[in-house]
Order: C-alpha cells, then structure tokens, then sequence
C-alpha cells in the first residue's frame, strides 16, 4: 500500500471515475472492483471518493440525467453506507436528501432503482429518522402517469415502511395514504394490486390497524369503489378482503364510513343535477 500510494493519487481516482460513464458493462464492472478496493485500502482518499461520486450524482440528475455507470456507483454506495459508523454524520444525511432522494425524479430510474432502493433502506435502517424524508420524498416526486415507475415506488415504498418506527409513521401517515388511496383506486390493475399488497405485509398491517380511525376514512371512497365497480377480479377480491380486514378490527368505523361515503355520494348527484338544471335554463334563455 506504501509503495502504491505514489500512485494511487486524487488524480488517479479523478481519471477512474470519469471511466464509469464507458457504455461497456465489463468495463464498468472490473471499474466497480478497483474503486471499491482503492476505497478499502487508502483511508485518506475516503472523503475525497464519496465527495466525487456525490459530485457524478448532482451533475446527473440537475444537468444531464445521462450516466452509464449509476447502478455501479450506487452499488458500491451500497457497501460504503453499510459501513457507515453510528450516529450518522450530518454530510452523510445530507446527501441522503439532496443526491439519493431527488435521483428518483430522472427518467431512466428503472436502469439503477434496485440499487439506488438498496441505498435508501441501508440509510433508513441506519437512521430511522429518515425514513419520514424518504417517504416525503418518494410522494414529491411520485409519477402520476407513468405506471411502471409507479410501480417501482410502490416496490420501495414497502422496502422502507417496514423500517418505518409508529412515531415516524404517524407524522406522515395522512400524506401517505392520500397518495396510496390513490393508487388502491386505479384503473391500472397492477398499481391497484401492489398497494392492496400492502396488508399482506404483517407490520404495515399492524401500523395501519392503529391508525385506523385516521386511515380508513382516506382510503374508504377507493376501497368501496373497488369493491362494487373494477374491472380486474383479482383487484375486487383483494378489496374485500382489505375491508374485511378492517370489519374484523372495527366494524362500528367501517359502517360509519360507509354511512359518510353514501352521503358524499348524494350530495354529488344532487349537486350534478343541480348543475344539469342550471346549464339547461342557460340554453333555453339562449
């Protein structure tokens, strides 16, 4: 290690991490393999490499958004958050809000997201006060219509609330579900499916049972609507068996629920009739 110290310089590491951009996957790869034991084996050059590979991230998401080597970048983030001391350095909690939350806004995601979820979680587990600004995060940059992205932070959405603490939980939850209610009632059955998944989980069950009384007032219009109109069966059966969840655990709050919705859903038909009178008395004045 003396002898390659000579060597083994700021420029050195400088030239290397241009070289991941290379579109040869082999290349990046043997990359991958040399960087991450240059970061092993020379503690001085530590601060400068997560400094570089910060400084990739911020170009490529504010002014390209074109990078070949991300996912191998982000791979070996992964192993350098792994070994991150505790508690977390506010440089470290820095980047996690300003680099690895808003990559999630670029169009090719889908090209390094298992990697860049890898990263968020070994952050949230970390330091599970983070998870409330990852989650925020995800639902700032949350795609409305572009499904298999959707998809994909749904996928991760899962990943982090099952490190997600009650006392976390409850400061976001109403945001979440709003945004969740959303999904469970679209049209899109693979979306609707993923997020009605969500109960299968036994610890998000567990948190969304406590919170009842805030949750299924959000999520109820969605959850009946599913129930009585979507078009995929397996979405239908998913619903009934989310609301019979919520039956089993509170029946006085399901019916109340359902007293409310049928309500709204008067008021709207008599407000729409109201309207299509309106408009009809402006055409005959016409």
């Amino acid at each position: 290690v003396r002898l390659m110290r000579k060597f083994i310089t700021i420029d050195f590491v400088n030239n290397l991490l241009e070289l991941f951009d290379s579109e040869d996957p082999r290349e990046r790869d043997y990359l991958k393999t040399i960087l991450h034991r240059i970061y092993a084996k020379f503690m001085m050059l530590r601060a400068f490499i997560r400094k570089s590979i910060n400084m990739t991230f911020y170009n490529f998401i504010y002014e390209t958004e074109r990078h070949n080597g991300v996912a191998e970048l982000l791979e070996i983030l992964g192993s350098i958050i792994n070994g991150f001391a505790l508690p977390l350095k506010d440089e470290h909690k820095l980047f996690f809000k300003t680099a690895l939350i808003p990559m999630h806004k670029v169009k090719p995601l889908h090209v390094f997201h298992r990697q860049l979820s890898y990263c968020v979680t070994q952050f949230v587990d970390k330091d599970h006060t983070l998870a409330t600004e990852a989650i925020i995060g995800l639902l700032k940059f949350w795609p409305v219509l572009n499904s298999s992205k959707e998809l994909l932070f749904l996928n991760e959405l899962e990943e982090i609330l099952e490190l997600t603490q009650p006392e976390e939980f409850e400061m976001i939850f109403k945001l979440l579900f709003k945004r969740i209610g959303k999904a469970i009632g679209s049209q899109h059955f693979q979306i609707a499916e993923r997020a009605l998944f969500f109960w299968h989980n036994e610890y998000i069950s567990s948190l969304i049972a406590d919170y009842r009384k805030d949750i299924l007032p959000i999520i109820y219009p969605a959850l009946q609507i599913n129930s009585q109109n979507h078009w995929n069966q397996t979405v239908s059966t998913l619903t009934l068996n989310v609301l019979k969840i919520f039956v089993d655990i509170d029946g006085q709050l399901v019916e109340q629920c359902g007293k409310r919705f049928e309500a709204e859903m008067t008021k709207n038909e008599e407000n729409k009739n109201r309207r299509k009178e309106n408009w009809e008395l402006v055409l005959k004045s016409c």
